[in-house]
């Protein structure tokens, strides 16, 4: 039904803000005749800022310490970590990689529907776990690339009572803020 919708609108490209529907559109879609150009929305803010299309200001979050979360789908399952890596590394910011990075990321658990169930039996939350990896970077921003992840994120933060020094934001946030958006 979805390809057979967007191709009737004859649909190229698509962009999407979420690592699991990137990799689906991708990678599952063209054997069932869906055959589109599909952009992770970190590659395509890449693009538009290569090309000059868009711009913001350098400076807005310059001195801010900011580590960024490989969502699973992108990095691991797609192997991008290029793209939010080259747009942070434009805002003047420190950017200060994790311990667990890119391919030795640790997932924050949005991937394996932690968010929806209960905590299985263990030490500790992996959401909680993931962001003490990124808390010790000691970071203003926990930037990330994935709505889910933001929210496991977000409240991995929480649960560290950090929510009032430690903002996590996603990639095309950082940069409407440096807009003024």
């Amino acid at each position: 039904m979805n390809i057979e919708l967007l191709n009737a609108y004859e649909v190229k490209k698509i962009v999407t803000c979420d690592p699991h529907s990137f990799n689906c559109l991708k990678n599952e879609y063209p054997s069932l005749g869906g055959n589109y150009e599909v952009l992770h929305h970190t590659q395509f803010i890449q693009q538009l800022l290569k090309e000059g299309r868009i711009d913001f200001n350098k400076d807005t979050y310059k001195g801010s310490r900011i580590t960024f979360h490989d969502p699973c789908y992108l990095g691991r399952a797609n192997n991008e970590y290029q793209a939010p890596r080259e747009i942070l590394s434009q805002t003047n910011a420190n950017i200060i990689e994790m311990k667990r990075s890119k391919s030795a990321a640790l997932c924050c658990g949005a991937g394996g529907a932690q968010m929806f169930k209960e905590p299985e039996k263990g030490n500790m939350d992996i959401n909680v776990l993931r962001t003490q990896d990124a808390l010790e970077t000691t970071p203003n921003i926990i930037a990330t690339g994935c709505p889910y992840c933001n929210t496991m994120m977000t409240d991995g933060v929480k649960f560290a009572h950090k929510e009032n020094e430690v903002k996590v934001l996603d990639i095309a946030e950082i940069i409407a803020n440096a807009q003024n958006l």
